[in-house]
């Protein structure tokens, strides 16, 4: 398996598992949309995008991390936002590769932490992030305000 980082040169591959994964959590396929948004994403390197292909050639997954600062620590944090496995590669170690990367990514460029959220019913995620080091935070109450559509 090949984990590498997405550059405007994949950006075909990297928008269709993009709006693959929007549609897993029930938003419509917009793929013009998903393009967009992610030659948007990697033009202003507002994120960084691994993508896993498998022995095949085939496009099996890909992470998606947001970088943030602890102005206590005055280190740099990755948030991992987005990770999907395409379903036929599921099962096959594409995600803890994916996880792999962003580890020592996070390590080349001297984070802190990654952070990460998901489902509390997500129990095969919560397991596959606590057996790669994520540890559940219960220290801190989070909070979000909607303030757009």
């Amino acid at each position: 398996m090949q984990i590498f980082q997405a550059t405007l040169a994949h950006i075909e591959e990297t928008s269709r598992l993009f709006d693959a994964y929007r549609q897993f959590y029930g938003q419509a396929p917009d793929r013009d949309e998903a393009t967009r948004f992610i030659g948007e994403r990697l033009q202003g390197a507002d994120s960084v995008i691994f993508l896993a292909r498998n022995e095949a050639g085939e496009w099996a997954g890909f992470v998606q991390l947001y970088p943030a600062f602890s102005s206590v620590a005055m280190k740099r944090m990755w948030y991992l936002n987005d990770l999907y496995v395409v379903e036929s590669a599921r099962q096959q170690g594409v995600a803890r590769a994916l996880l792999k990367r962003v580890a020592s990514f996070a390590r080349e460029t001297d984070a802190l932490t990654v952070k990460l959220a998901t489902a509390v019913s997500n129990q095969p995620a919560k397991l596959l992030y606590e057996s790669e080091g994520y540890q559940k935070v219960i220290a801190f109450d989070h909070y979000t305000q909607r303030v757009g559509a």
